[in-house]
């Protein structure tokens, strides 16, 4: 058989294979078209972000520069020296008084009788602003009269009228007199030219040497009194000081004092109070 005739046969085998496969489809049918091979289908595209805006896009960082050399710190200067207060600078040192108006109205509300007296200046013995203080409440006399500076004559007062009660307590009469052995003096401690100031040189202390009661003899300060109501009396009278004094001496504190209390405000750290 030639080629010619073989090439034709198969050509009408072919029509009629594909004849055969039109009529098994039903009619008004599409024909699926068969499926893509997978390797052979685009990979769908992957999506972009957009682009950050400028005013978000963070400067770069700029480099630290390099720390500067430390530089030494100068030592403190110390203060300067303050003036030489001692000798005659000591003595040309001005003070503003302090005032006291307070005080005296206070010394008067008490039932005081006082008066003011010219501001004393006797080398380093200073007061300037002193009092002269007569009588104290319910007509107690001062015999003789004290020259105090207000806070001293204020704290005598308050004390009078716990002697007062001590008084009607003991002897049922009222005390009438204190009998002073002084107050201003400008004197140093116990009488002692080289001792240092007392407070006497500052118008702040005040010597009791005896309390007279009404229908009595004065009642004298000593160690060892033979009464007993004066003992008793002398002892309250001791003891409510140290309420009102910032030191409070007497008999058995020293030879100096066997004979009177001494009364004085002085100042002590810490408002320290001796009261022996």
């Amino acid at each position: 058989m030639s080629k010619g005739v073989v090439r034709a046969v198969g050509l009408c085998v072919g029509w009629a294979a594909l004849s055969a496969a039109a009529e098994s489809i039903p009619a008004g049918t599409v024909p699926t078209p068969p499926e893509r091979p997978a390797e052979l289908t685009p990979p769908e595209p992957v999506p972009v972000p957009p682009a950050r805006p400028a005013e978000l896009t963070p400067a770069p960082a700029k480099p630290e520069p390099e720390p500067a050399a430390a530089m030494p710190v100068p030592p403190p200067t110390p203060p300067e020296r303050p003036a030489d207060l001692s000798g005659e600078a000591a003595l040309a040192l001005k003070v503003a008084a302090p005032d006291d108006e307070a005080c005296r109205i206070r010394l008067k509300r008490l039932g005081a009788s006082f008066e003011p007296l010219p501001a004393i200046a006797e080398g380093q013995c200073t007061a300037p602003l002193p009092l002269k203080v007569t009588a104290l409440a319910d007509g107690v006399a001062l015999k003789p009269a004290a020259t105090l500076t207000c806070r001293t004559a204020e704290a005598l007062a308050r004390w009078a009228t716990e002697v007062q009660v001590a008084a009607q307590r003991s002897f049922a009469q009222p005390l009438t007199s204190l009998d002073l052995g002084g107050s201003y003096v400008c004197r140093g401690q116990n009488h002692d030219v080289d001792a240092k100031l007392s407070e006497h040189a500052f118008a702040n202390a005040v010597d009791v040497m005896s309390f007279t009661v009404a229908g009595r003899a004065a009642l004298v300060v000593r160690e060892t009194p033979a009464d007993p109501e004066e003992i008793a009396f002398l002892k309250a009278t001791r003891a409510s000081a140290c309420g009102f004094f910032r030191t409070v001496l007497g008999p058995g504190s020293n030879a100096a004092h066997a004979n009177h209390f001494h009364l004085d405000q002085r100042e002590r750290s810490a408002g320290h109070r001796l009261c022996e």
